[in-house]
């Protein structure tokens, strides 16, 4: 029985084996042909190519490459050492170079001098040698010893200068391109071009360039060599080890359209390298994002940070966040972050996807739709504003007694406590005075199911790497269910509020956020484009949405962002006032209490082509009961507003 499984088990394994060589000989038939047939030509491809550009929405470049004249070191097979001292003197008459170090010199000297430097060895030292008592490497070092300075200085300043190049040549692996000097000047270039030096070959390189003074390189991110880890994923796309790629947000993301194809050259039987088709330029990200709106919204910034620091409560204050976008397709118009320290300003775009924050009221659109959604308010229902006391736990309140109020006030004023029964009222009871609350874990999945289905909580889908979807709270309690009704628990980042404010906007549609607006070929042709993808559909009647964007609207006619936005852009909005305790000095431990402000809107409310989402951490800390805020947010909204309007 045993034979017979054996005898089966080969027969499988003879199948597998031939099954495997089927699919090499045939389905990878051209791919081999090929490899095989540039194997056979010597067909090697320049060190690098263009990568595609990236542009603001009206076509202004952000992002170029500028062309740098390279000469190239390729070790061919059949090159020796001899060879390469030849190539690297021939290099030193042609090229301004600095000398090598003294170490680079010495071994320069050694190989173009070896029987010389032998002949002076002890007879101790090669007798070590031969009976295997000595090490090649210290064999190698005690040769170098008997190099002088003396013989380094009367070295000529060709040999000098080609020991620094013979070190490039040397280094590194035989099959990469070893690069002999960067930036080399026109007259440098024509030359080594005319002298047709074996195993080199001149040719353009590419460096990336900012063309606005490193504006969004936050978010753009950076190109450099293929990190270790992901070396296998490069490899079976076709890379060389050596190549350089987006490492880093939209250069990383969008790597398989910037990428460009490289230069292909031919070894021709004297050594010599010849261009058999130049480089390809990749294709061009043109962005969302209007880099004019970008400059003034984060000048705008700047100016209100520095007006900040003249109140005491913003003592811990250093910056804010602010986006805008178009709630129709979720294109980014503009991201900006800034924070401020010691008196300079640093750029912090990418703390809109990675930063997250306890947002407060801004979440009562969303959290307001599980009153009606569950039937425990309707249009209309009143209530007589005041608080809910909870056994065991303190009462919670709103921010002032408001008296009676309906939904659309309760959004207007931004009542707690109308937040607060719609929760109790979700666990399946009615609120009585020191209650204790049931069904909690139905309730916070509920909220947050509800939050989700906005795009709180959860990821936006926008095209950048490492994006964060904020902290959700593991504990569950009874006064902890009232705080997630107010956005006082979960934490949130600025862009998952720009999704939330934008499916409000769109009536319940919950749309991918891009930062691009289309990839086009280097020919002007259109590959991709943001269609503004709908991700969900929040589940709600109609007139219930309906209502709460009218809720909205109120905040900024009469309500709590009356005083945001000019009435002549017909806002609609949400404050939103958080209380955290961060670690104000940097010991690692959360010591102070600061109130974060947030702030959402879109606009015009009735055919929205904005949204503006800001976010303020520890823009307030009250030393005692007369410490002014700042109100930087609303300084900020009007002005952001007054950009986007009125021109």
């Amino acid at each position: 029985m045993k034979k017979k499984l054996l005898y089966l088990l080969l027969i499988i394994i003879f199948i597998l084996t031939i099954s495997r060589m089927s699919y090499l000989m045939f389905y990878k038939r051209n791919h081999y042909q090929k490899l095989l047939s540039e194997k056979n030509n010597k067909i090697i491809y320049g060190s690098s190519a263009p990568r595609g550009r990236i542009l603001d929405t009206n076509g202004k470049i952000i992002v170029d490459n500028v062309g740098v004249k390279t000469i190239i070191y390729n070790k061919l097979n059949n090159i020796n050492v001899s060879d390469e001292i030849d190539i690297a003197k021939k290099l030193a008459n042609l090229i301004d170079i600095d000398y090598g170090t003294n170490d680079e010199m010495k071994y320069f000297y050694y190989i173009n001098n070896k029987k010389e430097i032998v002949n002076k060895l002890s007879t101790e030292i090669k007798i070590k040698y031969k009976e295997r008592k000595m090490s090649v490497s210290d064999y190698e070092k005690e040769k170098l010893k008997l190099i002088t300075d003396d013989m380094i200085n009367n070295m000529t300043e060709i040999d000098k200068k080609a020991s620094r190049i013979y070190n490039i040549m040397s280094k590194g692996y035989n099959y990469q391109d070893k690069v002999i000097k960067k930036d080399c000047s026109d007259i440098e270039y024509s030359r080594v071009i005319e002298a047709n030096i074996i195993g080199i070959k001149c040719e353009m390189s590419f460096r990336r360039i900012n063309n606005y003074n490193n504006l969004l390189n936050n978010i753009i991110g950076e190109v450099g060599l293929i990190p270790s880890e992901d070396k296998d994923y490069y490899l079976k796309k076709g890379y060389a080890l050596d190549d350089t790629v987006g490492i880093s947000y939209l250069e990383k993301y969008y790597e398989d359209y910037l990428r460009g194809t490289k230069a292909k050259y031919k070894i021709n039987k004297d050594n010599t390298i010849s261009l058999i088709s130049d480089y390809k330029e990749g294709n061009d990200l043109v962005l969302n994002i209007d880099i004019d709106i970008q400059k003034k919204v984060e000048d705008l910034l700047e100016s209100e940070i520095l007006k900040s620091k003249d109140y005491k409560s913003s003592r811990y204050y250093n910056g804010s966040y602010i986006i805008l976008s178009n709630p129709t397709d979720g294109s980014i118009i503009s991201m900006v972050g800034k924070s401020y320290n010691n008196g300079t300003f640093y750029n912090n775009e990418i703390g809109n996807i990675n930063k997250s924050y306890t947002v407060g009221s801004v979440v009562k659109a969303a959290t307001i739709s599980l009153g009606y959604k569950y039937n425990i308010i309707d249009i209309g229902t009143t209530v007589y504003d005041s608080c809910v006391k909870l056994k065991n736990k303190t009462r919670k309140c709103s921010w002032k007694s408001l008296g009676r109020v309906d939904d659309l006030r309760a959004l207007q004023e931004s009542s707690n406590y109308y937040q607060f029964l719609i929760a109790i009222g979700l666990t399946g009871e009615k609120y009585k005075y020191n209650m204790s609350l049931n069904n909690l874990d139905y309730a916070f999945k509920t909220y947050r199911d509800t939050l989700a289905s906005y795009g709180l909580g959860v990821k936006t889908g926008i095209d950048l790497d490492n994006e964060n979807t904020g902290i959700i709270g593991s504990t569950i309690s009874d006064d902890l269910l009232l705080n997630l009704s107010i956005g006082q628990y979960d934490t949130y980042t600025p862009v998952e509020l720009t999704q939330y404010i934008n499916t409000v906007a769109n009536n319940g549609d919950r749309i991918k956020l891009s930062l691009m607006k289309q990839i086009v070929s280097p020919s002007g042709k259109i590959i991709l484009k943001n269609e503004g993808n709908i991700l969900n559909k929040v589940d709600l009647e109609d007139k219930y949405k309906e209502r709460i964007r009218k809720g909205l609207k109120n905040v900024s006619l009469y309500g709590t962002g009356s005083y945001y936005i000019d009435k002549k852009y017909n806002a609609s909005s949400k404050t939103g006032t958080s209380e955290s305790i961060f670690d104000s000095d940097m010991d690692g431990k959360a010591d102070t209490f600061a109130t974060t402000r947030t702030f959402v809107s879109y606009m015009p409310s009735d055919e929205p082509v904005y949204s503006l989402v800001i976010v303020s951490p520890n823009i307030d800390y009250k030393e005692n009961e007369f410490t002014r805020t700042y109100p930087i947010n609303m300084y900020l909204s009007k002005g952001i507003t007054k950009i986007l309007f009125d021109n």
